[in-house]
Parts: C-alpha cells; structure tokens; sequence
C-alpha cells in the first residue's frame, strides 16, 4: 500500500479535491453548483465554504485538470462554469484509489485492538 499524506492540510486539500473533480464528472458546473451538489449528495452532511471552494478551483485549473468557460446560467446571469479535462478524469481515478486506501487504513485502525497482539 502506498504511504499515504499524514498532515492534516493536505489530507483535507485533497479532500476537497476529490469532491470537486468527482462533481465535475457528471458535467460542468458554476462554484454555487458544486457547492450545492456536494452538500446535496453528502446528504446536507458537507458544506463547501465559498474561501475554501474557489482557491480550489483555482488551484485544479492551474493543475490543468480542470478549465473554464463564462457561460449563462439557469438564471441568465454569467457565471464561470468548471468542467473537467481529460488529465482531471486520469487524476480523478488516482484521488479515488488514495482514498479508499485511506478508508481502509482507517477501518484497520478503528477495528484494532492494539493490546491484541501481546495478550
């Protein structure tokens, strides 16, 4: 299993990642729409800070794995909408892998007993 990032701030950076480019897949979206749909589909249990969200998607454009385009909305107002590029889905599909991985070093160490081994 590869080593996976201990520091708090990269793990929830990366978190946040995830969250954005597995939104992105099913198409594009504008800021206030992936923030409503990560909070919709979390089952209202994450809320997306608007200071979090867009230096995000700042930082996933530069990546190249995301781009954007001002389109008009469902509002007919501009708005930037976010869509995910061929390198976004490849390093989707790395986010993804990563975090089961730290799904299931996390259900090993919540099922643990750490006396087990020496009793």
């Amino acid at each position: 299993m590869k080593k996976l990032q201990s520091h708090g701030t990269d793990l929830l950076q990366g978190t946040l990642d995830l969250l954005v480019l597995r939104t992105l897949i099913f198409g594009s979206l504008h800021g206030y729409g992936i923030a409503k749909a990560i909070h919709q589909t979390s089952n209202e249990a994450l809320r997306i800070e608007f200071g979090s969200l867009y230096p995000a998607l700042r930082r996933l454009e530069l990546k190249g794995w995301i781009s954007s385009k001002w389109e008009t909305s469902e509002r007919n107002r501009q708005a930037k909408f976010y869509r995910l590029t061929p390198a976004g889905k490849r390093q989707l599909v790395k986010e993804e892998s990563k975090w089961q991985q730290f799904v299931a070093a996390m259900s090993s160490v919540l099922k643990s007993d750490p006396r087990g081994s020496q009793s």
